[in-house]
């Protein structure tokens, strides 16, 4: 009777994780949906007296795989945008090929297990215990599939550095070509730093030069962009209009970054 109410309980709770992992909209919470079918998943072999696929469940797939999603996650950004440029040829077609070819080995599993005459759980763990008889049929009957198993494992980890990976739309500067581009530039000496002959010990105020004037390389450009737009500007006219010129080349920027 319990093991038929906790059946029933996880069987809700894990079709509806996996209904929410796959119509969530946010990768993170796809995330924790997945580990929760995960855990209802090692709960079940746990009851059905199966400590070793229990324990090879949560250490395994609750935490390597689920590792691994959570690096992808870190690499592409949960909040970035879908490249629509397709970086590699062909890519979709293939994916319909292995997706078909998924389905087929859904549909194969399930007719398997429906219709073989196969003998059940307890006898074929009479034999030497239950962790002997699973090595047995991994490593003999099923070893190709279990070697198809840790080929997808490492197909997933190349599709991780292909997805995180950014191609590079013009060469890397040596260290002679930024050499060159510092001494050319209007500051060969290195950037003055907030502070430097200020008046006051602010980061998002412009340093002033020995000269008297205003340094406006001395202010990051994202906190000048900050400032500007949220009004927060200091009352002598001339700091402030530094602060107003490195946020609009920051845009200036950020658009010829975008047009490109």
């Amino acid at each position: 009777m319990g093991e038929t109410v906790t059946f029933w309980v996880l069987a809700v709770v894990s079709v509806g994780a996996a209904l929410g992992m796959v119509f969530n909209r946010k990768a993170v919470y796809s995330a924790l949906m997945l580990g929760t079918v995960m855990l209802c998943l090692a709960v079940l072999y746990a009851v059905q007296d199966a400590p070793f696929l229990a324990a090879v469940q949560i250490i395994v797939y609750t935490g390597a795989i689920m590792m691994l999603f959570l690096f992808v996650l870190m690499l592409v950004g949960v909040d970035s945008s879908d490249s629509l440029v397709e970086t590699l040829k062909g890519q979709r077609f293939w994916a319909i090929v292995a997706g078909l070819g998924f389905l087929a080995l859904i549909i194969l599993a399930i007719g398997n297990a429906a219709f073989s005459d196969q003998a059940g759980l307890a006898q074929a763990t009479a034999q030497g215990g239950y962790i002997r008889s699973i090595a047995l049929l991994l490593f003999t009957k099923y070893v190709f599939a279990f070697e198809i198993t840790s080929a997808l494992l490492i197909t997933a980890a190349l599709g991780a550095m292909v997805l995180a990976h950014r191609e590079r739309l013009t060469e890397k500067p040596t260290q002679k070509d930024l050499s060159r581009a510092r001494f050319l530039g209007d500051h060969p000496s290195p950037l003055p730093g907030p502070g430097t002959y200020a008046r006051n010990n602010a980061i998002d105020m412009p340093a002033r030069l020995p000269d008297g004037s205003v340094a406006e390389s001395s202010v990051n450009r994202y906190i000048a962009r900050y400032d500007v737009e949220h009004g927060h500007l200091p009352e002598d006219p001339e700091l402030a209009e530094a602060i107003r010129h490195t946020a609009e080349e920051d845009s200036e920027e950020s658009t010829n970054e975008v047009t490109k």
